[in-house]
């Protein structure tokens, strides 16, 4: 056969770092026992959103339109506006009190004439969510640390006296409903707590995903700034074996709400803690969102390398893999009967899955976002995945949660 007459075939689009969320989908499975998960693949949850949004590929702006790349003087930056109180921010971002701050064009030239080093300490610092292009993350990166040792449940090791977990969700958006929605999954039971004043914004931003992480879970409503309904959510805390959470150190502690202290006297407590960038010092006061911590991470950085392109890889990629990673955490935490505290920064998650990608074969994953750029303004890869679970309406399992 002549090379002319070779039938070119359709390749599927591999999506970068797919296949680490494989293997942590596969151990999931086998630590959970469960089907349900076991019928899970990474490439699902890395582009389901995408997919239900009818989102394409991106290059230099975010597949939500919430994140871009700017060009500044050293690197790129991703600058992060996807809330409306961070476009206020930018003329002390920029130190330009004049800053039309809704005019994209004059905010790049703006960004252009400034140093990335400097934007990146100084947007940190104002609590933007922003990452550079080449910026470098400890090495190793710490995907899973230990915050806080706990008290042991020692009856539970190897012999849990329940089958699964009871788990509180008090995290919002992605990253934390995924975790707690893998769990439910593999069997627990999962109460979904959020605040009276302030619910999940994808409840009303994207309500088709929302209820695709967040079925099966009881809804419980408080108001935080009530002291009594302050003292139920510790109720609720106490009695559960699993908590999941994504807040800032101070927003928990302004509520009353000490997690060390408590993993410190809730026998068997396992607490999972999600931040954008660190568990402890400075970095877990930083602002991180799924885009700019893919970012952060490096997979930018080696998008460019391997394709010429610099853009964004998957849909707020940190999001997905950082829940499959935290569920898996919570389950072995909890199956072990140690309790305490585990941090998981998205951005050291997305690091550690690149290093072990490249590991595996660079050959393998340079090839793949070589694949990722070309295929810019595509579709995402085609999954689809139904609820099998009921979406309660918001607060309505508050008071039988509560008198239990």
């Amino acid at each position: 056969m002549r090379s002319s007459d070779v039938i070119p075939v359709a390749v599927p689009l591999a999506v970068p770092l797919a296949s680490c969320a494989d293997r942590a989908l596969a151990k999931l499975a086998r630590a959970t026992g469960s089907k349900a998960v076991a019928g899970l693949d990474g490439t699902t949850l890395l582009c389901e959103r995408a997919v239900m949004g009818g989102m394409a590929i991106p290059g230099p702006t975010a597949a939500g339109g919430g994140c871009r790349f700017f060009a500044a003087i050293g690197d790129s930056v991703a600058l992060n506006l996807s809330r409306p109180a961070d476009r206020e921010l930018l003329p002390a971002l920029l130190e330009a009190e004049e800053l039309d701050t809704q005019n994209d064009p004059a905010i790049a030239e703006r960004i252009a004439r400034s140093d990335a080093v400097t934007l990146l300490a100084r947007g940190r610092t104002l609590g933007l969510a922003i990452a550079a292009e080449h910026e470098r993350l400890p090495s190793p990166p710490r995907p899973q640390v230990e915050i806080a040792r706990g008290i042991p449940a020692a009856h539970r090791a190897g012999n849990p006296t329940r089958t699964a977990p009871r788990v509180l969700d008090l995290s919002a958006l992605w990253a934390g409903p995924l975790a707690a929605h893998l769990l439910w999954l593999a069997g627990a039971d999962v109460v979904k707590v959020e605040s009276l004043r302030r619910p999940d914004a994808m409840r009303g931003s994207d309500p088709t995903f929302y209820a695709l992480l967040n079925q099966g879970k009881a809804s419980v409503l408080l108001d935080f700034s009530d002291p009594r309904e302050r003292s139920a959510l510790l109720s609720l805390i106490a009695a559960s074996d699993i908590v999941i959470e994504a807040a800032r150190p101070r927003a928990l502690l302004q509520l009353g709400i000490d997690a060390t202290r408590m993993v410190r006297s809730v026998p068997g407590l396992v607490w999972v803690t999600i931040t954008g960038h660190g568990a402890d010092g400075e970095p877990a006061g930083w602002v991180g969102f799924g885009d700019d911590c893919g970012v952060a991470a490096g997979l930018s950085a080696a998008l460019r390398a391997a394709s010429g392109r610099t853009g964004f890889v998957g849909d707020a990629i940190a999001d997905p893999l950082t829940g499959i990673f935290a569920a898996l955490a919570a389950w072995e935490a909890w199956v072990s009967g140690r309790g305490g505290r585990t941090g998981l920064a998205m951005s050291h998650v997305v690091a550690s899955c690149l290093r072990e990608a490249r590991e595996r074969s660079a050959t393998e994953l340079d090839f793949s976002l070589e694949a990722w750029s070309a295929s810019v303004g595509q579709p995402f890869p085609a999954v689809r995945r139904r609820p099998i679970g009921s979406l309660p309406a918001l607060g309505e399992d508050t008071r039988p949660r509560l008198s239990q």
